[in-house]
């Protein structure tokens, strides 16, 4: 399977342990990611137009020294996967999500039309952090993004939802919390690792807890580990 992320800082910790993780059950998975920091739909969507090589190419988890435009990273293999998202605050707001969000899915079908396109889910802030602004709290947050992602999966008909955002509120549910490296990002170790499980199970259907050992860039204690498991298994 090849899936590439138009994405941001948001793909690039969703994805940085999704090729390890699938390689540790025997699953074939290779994935790419066209990052700038915080990039919206709206500066996307500018680039497609452009066709600027904006973005710096990301492969497997690691940075290639390579930078790519979004038709060249598309034409660059037979995709299975095109994952598309608005960036993190704008998320709330579905007003910001169009006409680039359909725009850029028109674009996607036009250069790959075998891919099925998925909308990546993003999350809510950390509770108590002044990022929130009128929140409450993240889950408060999250509540908005999940709306916004349910109407741009029926907006661009969409063949799957990858729910990073939902995930962390389970985490949340099974009792941690701590989860993020700063205010808004996962952490590099059981919150990048979450996302990593929740993506492999929604796109190739792996049972979670058929992973492996992996090298992670920061420890998680075996009984966290199982409760990301546990939340990527019932996603």
């Amino acid at each position: 399977m090849k899936i590439l992320s138009i994405g941001n800082s948001y793909s690039q910790d969703s994805t940085r342990y999704l090729h390890q993780l699938a390689q540790s059950c025997g699953v074939e998975l290779d994935t790419a990611n066209l990052f700038i920091g915080g990039c919206p739909l709206s500066l996307h969507h500018r680039n497609m137009l452009s066709e600027e090589k904006a973005y710096r190419y990301e492969l497997n988890g690691k940075y290639t020294y390579l930078n790519a435009s979004i038709k060249e990273a598309l034409l660059a293999a037979d995709w299975d996967v095109v994952t598309l998202q608005q960036q993190s605050f704008r998320s709330t707001d579905y007003s910001t999500f169009q006409p680039y969000l359909n725009n850029l899915a028109e674009y996607v079908r036009k250069h790959v039309p075998q891919a099925k396109i998925a909308m990546h889910q993003t999350w809510g802030y950390r509770d108590g952090e002044a990022c929130l602004q009128h929140y409450q709290d993240g889950s408060a947050m999250f509540a908005d993004v999940e709306k916004s992602y349910d109407k741009a999966m029926q907006d661009i008909n969409a063949d799957i939802i990858l729910k990073s955002g939902k995930a962390f509120e389970m985490l949340k549910e099974n009792g941690i919390s701590d989860f993020y490296r700063d205010s808004i990002h996962a952490s590099l170790g059981l919150g990048r690792y979450t996302l990593g499980l929740v993506w492999l199970k929604t796109l190739t259907g792996t049972d979670p807890h058929s992973v492996g050992e992996i090298k992670l860039d920061e420890a998680i204690s075996e009984k966290d580990m199982e409760i990301a498991k546990k939340v990527a298994a019932e996603i």
